[in-house]
């Protein structure tokens, strides 16, 4: 047997998905690209998906629901100046599709772009190969993925006798996508997705009432549901618990203005919201982001280091292309405290005069791409955890978040701690409970005075949300030290 170029195999997939099945072709998509390029545009684009979704989920020993979806369509994008029009359907037939071209070529007045030629042959865009073509839903069957649930709450019971409640959920995606732009250039993806989630309520009496707290853990990534090992579900079920544990021994946090150690891994997503976001390249380009027109500049203390990474292997976060057909990068956005680079999508690189990033990224084929993070994480430093808490006087040692809200405009973020310790004197103390951390991103990245040699990724939970879309995403960090974070407490 003969095997394609991977590039090629999942062109030759979603070609076979999206286009053959409803009597599409390349003359079809040239024919669609021509009609919106008949006025003055700079850039048209069309968006083949389609999605197949499964989800169980278990709660009280049994299965309470089980989901299964299957999305297709196509978005049709025009681009003049800063203006898009864009049109989506659920039909991909090919007169569905010549409509779609008809409506968004109305985008352009005379003056406003230049007139795009549709090249009679098209070129495959470059990508990468970060994961395999599978397709995670069949990686199990049903009643394996249901032992998998049940695995999950025997463990999590086991563990200790003051877990009274257990739930687990499964997920598996498998998304194909095209992208055809005007250029010619043609680029796929068969990209899959999986995670598991294990959430523990705990409870014990304490001065004759009863309390209850909750842990959570899980994780997951771009590969088949036979990724989750004994050892690995283990792992999660011992997060949950161990966080629902701790929370019963936890005391009122202390509120004011003090030393503030962030944990490796999930902590990152503070460094996702209160930095990430205001690097995109949408916000910097309109002079909404607090790091606009500050490349070059110093925004962070020396040895902060902060990459957006789309090309991690198995990565939740990672793309083979982005949703605009661009090959993803391990873009370096603040090095040694210096400010190198935005997070870019074509249409903000094309305005800025800069190239794109490969962080083209859209929830589906009915919303329009925008610049996204992908893989964000800090570099690690030199110093050991242990070292880092050593040298706390009084402070708070935070190892997993919550929800928090972020300020593009000014950097501001409040952020609650789900686990956290008190420590004092380099020791740590006891856990505390309804510690929210408040500050400034930019000015809490200055303040970073000790960075860990810990430096990980999350196991593979993360969504971001940006204007009403989600998408996947990785964070990651090593242990860090912030000098003087507010800290708002119960105590």
């Amino acid at each position: 047997m003969i095997s394609r170029e991977p590039t090629l195999e999942r062109l030759a997939t979603a070609q076979s998905l999206l286009l053959e099945p409803f009597g599409l072709g390349e003359a079809t998509l040239r024919r669609a690209l021509a009609l919106i390029s008949q006025h003055e545009v700079d850039d048209a684009d069309l968006y083949f998906q389609t999605t197949r979704h499964e989800g169980w989920s278990l709660e009280e020993g049994i299965v309470k629901s089980g989901s299964f979806s299957i999305e297709q369509g196509v978005g049709v994008r025009a681009v003049a100046g800063e203006k898009t029009a864009f049109a989506y359907s659920d039909d991909l037939s090919e007169a569905s599709l010549l409509d779609a071209a008809r409506t968004v070529r109305t985008i352009a007045a005379a003056g406003q772009g230049r007139r795009v030629k549709v090249p009679r042959r098209s070129q495959v865009a470059g990508s990468r190969v970060l994961y395999a073509s599978t397709d995670p839903i069949g990686t199990l069957d049903s009643t394996a993925k249901v032992a998998l649930l049940e695995k999950v709450e025997k463990l999590a019971r086991a563990r200790d006798p003051r877990i009274v409640q257990v739930m687990a959920g499964l997920a598996a995606e498998h998304d194909v996508v095209m992208v055809a732009r005007a250029d010619g250039t043609r680029a796929a993806d068969v990209r899959p997705l999986v995670r598991l989630s294990v959430t523990v309520i705990a409870e014990q009496k304490v001065d004759g009432e009863v309390r209850r707290e909750v842990g959570s853990g899980g994780g997951g990534g771009r590969f088949g549901l036979a990724w989750f090992s004994d050892e690995v579900i283990r792992s999660y079920v011992d997060h949950a618990v161990d966080a629902a544990l701790t929370n019963l021994e936890s005391r009122p946090a202390p509120a004011g203005e003090m030393t503030v150690v962030l944990g490796p891994g999930w902590p990152g997503v503070l460094l996702h919201e209160a930095v990430g976001h205001g690097l995109e390249g949408d916000f910097n380009r309109k002079g909404s982001s607090v790091f606009s027109g500050r490349i070059g500049q110093r925004v962070a203390a020396k040895g902060v280091t902060v990459l957006d990474d789309g090309t991690i292997a198995d990565r939740r976060g990672s793309l083979n292309v982005d949703d605009e057909g661009c090959v993803t990068q391990r873009n370096v956005l603040i090095e040694d405290g210096i400010l190198k680079g935005y997070i870019q999508d074509r249409l903000n690189a094309r305005l800025m005069g800069v190239q794109p990033t490969g962080n083209g990224r859209r929830e589906s084929y009915a919303h329009v791409p925008m610049p996204r993070m992908t893989n964000t994480y800090m570099l690690g430093g030199e110093r050991t955890r242990e070292e880092i808490i050593a040298s706390v006087k009084r402070g708070i040692y935070a190892t997993n978040f919550g929800g928090g809200q972020v300020d593009i405009t000014n950097g501001k973020f409040v952020f609650s701690a789900s686990e956290a310790y008190w420590v004092e004197n380099g020791r740590i103390q006891h856990p505390v409970k309804g510690a929210t951390l408040i500050g400034n991103g930019p000015e809490s990245l200055k303040r970073v005075s000790m960075i860990g040699n810990d430096m990980a990724l999350d196991t593979g939970v993360g969504t971001c949300g940006k204007d009403g879309q989600s998408v996947p995403v990785g964070v990651g960090q090593p242990t860090l030290k912030i000098d003087r974070l507010t800290v708002g407490g119960t105590a």
